[in-house]
This record gives C-alpha cells, structure tokens and sequence, in this order.
C-alpha cells in the first residue's frame, strides 16, 4: 500500500508548533511529508497571513493552500448562508460553526486528491493508497479529536492523528514551546475568521488595530446578521454583549469563567466547529 503523510495547518499556535516540532525532528513520521495544507476560508486576519507566508518560506514539505472562496464576501452576498454563521442572542452564546464542510473540510480532501493525482469523481483506490493527516488539536481539546474522527469517518483512505494529544501537549504547553524555541515574534496571530464571534474585547481591540480592513469586514457582517428577512430569527450579534460590534465596549471587564463559558480561547487551526 502508498502511504501519504500530510500536516493541516491553521496558522495558529497550536499548528505552528506543531510544524516547528516536524522540522525540529520532534515528530517522528514513518515517511517524509508529502506536503502541507492551509485550509483558508479567505477571511483570516492579515497578520495571520503573513505569518503562514513566513512558515512557508521554510525549507521543507510543499505548501498548498484548500480555498473554496472568500467566506467573508459571500457571507454579504447570500443572506441564506448568513444565517449558519454562528452568532450572539439575549438567550443564547454562539452555537458552533455549521460552515466548516463547506469552506474548510471539502477543499481540504479536494486538495488532498489533487496532490495524489486524482481527478474529478476519479475513484480512489482505499485498499492501495492511505493519507495520514496531521491535526494540531491540543489536549485540553482533545473531546474535538473524536468529533473530527467521525467527520471524516466516510474517507475510509483518510487516518486523522493528533500528535499533540498523544503528547499531552496543551495551549498552555504550546506558548511554552513557542517561547523556547524563540526564533518567531510572539504572540503569534490567532486563527479564526475576522468575524469569528468567539472573541474576547482583547481579541476584537487586537483585530482593529493590527488589521482595521479586517475589523470593518467584521462589522458590515454584523450589521448585516440583523437585516434577515427570516423574522422567525432572534436579533444576532458578533459580540457576545449582544451590542452592535461598532458600538460594543472593548474595554468591559470580563471574568475568567465568562471568557470560558463562551469558548474565548479557541483556536480554529482549520477545524472550527468540532
């Protein structure tokens, strides 16, 4: 059987760790890697791009990128698709994302066929080819391995592994990493949508200061989540004060467990949602 070992990358904290680990022979893979894949929805921040365009400069496994669009353009141009973007009510935090098949999981398995030789419907042969992929899920999130496992459970060709859990290996464990291994400016960028509202007032007052383009797609978007012609939809906000974003204080204090609560913290790292 062929085997294929990939990494999907975010950008983030935890999938830059884990790429420096890879190069730092801190991870041990039966093969070479066969490549590296940024699933990009078009809508990061552009710090986080300048970052994935340094970690690509890096000598090593050939880079792509899985785009299906930009999502935060057709987010303004399809009000149906605006209303599975995650959002704010009175009565309610943000649900999970219900936009990650579309603009994350299926470009990446199309890129993975591109980069195999596969085209269009071309079959692909399960009992002679198997892809490994690199998923930089930390272990205080390890509960999203098992929901990404079944995600992909219908690519029988495709194994999911999650080095950083079989290490242990939390945010926190990260941070420290990133901070020994000392050669990148930290902190590093988050990986998350510029209107992700799973954003604490540092996240937001971060974004409008280091991306202000990014920021204002963030709220033409939250301005537009209330213009629904669906009146059965409750008011929704990208600010979890359920404030409009341009009018929201950035400068509230927020507690710990609040920050917790409404999943502040995360990182995307190209699987939001599970």
């Amino acid at each position: 059987m062929t085997e294929y070992h990939i990494f999907q990358v975010g950008g983030g904290i935890a999938s830059t760790t884990l790429h420096l680990m890879y190069y730092c022979e801190e991870i041990a893979t039966p093969l070479e890697m066969d490549g590296v894949i940024f699933a990009d929805t078009g809508s990061e921040s552009k710090p986080l791009y300048d970052h994935v365009d340094l970690l690509h400069s890096f000598c090593g496994p050939d880079n792509y990128t899985a785009k299906r669009g930009n999502l935060g353009l057709d987010l303004l141009a399809d009000s149906k698709l605006l209303e599975n973007l995650p959002a704010h009510t009175t009565d309610a935090p943000a649900p999970p994302c219900r936009l990650t098949k579309e603009y994350k999981l299926e470009p990446v398995i199309h890129k993975i066929r591109e980069i195999l030789g596969l085209q269009g419907r071309q079959q692909f042969l399960h009992r002679q080819v198997s892809v490994t992929l690199y998923l930089a899920v930390t272990y205080d999130e390890r509960h999203r391995a098992e929901l990404i496992r079944q995600r992909l459970a219908e690519y029988r060709w495709l194994k999911p592994v999650f080095p950083l859990i079989e290490r242990k290996m939390t945010l926190w464990h990260c941070r420290v990493w990133m901070r020994d291994y000392g050669n990148l400016p930290l902190p590093l960028p988050r990986s998350a949508c510029v209107f992700c509202p799973f954003r604490c007032n540092k996240d937001w007052k971060w974004l409008r200061e280091h991306d202000p383009a990014g920021f204002a797609l963030a709220v033409e978007i939250d301005l537009n989540l209330r213009q629904s012609d669906n009146k059965s939809i409750p008011p929704r906000y990208l600010h979890h004060s359920c404030a409009p974003l341009y009018k929201a204080d950035l400068d509230a204090p927020e507690s710990r467990e609040e920050r917790k609560h409404l999943g502040f913290g995360r990182e995307c790292e190209g699987m939001c949602g599970l």
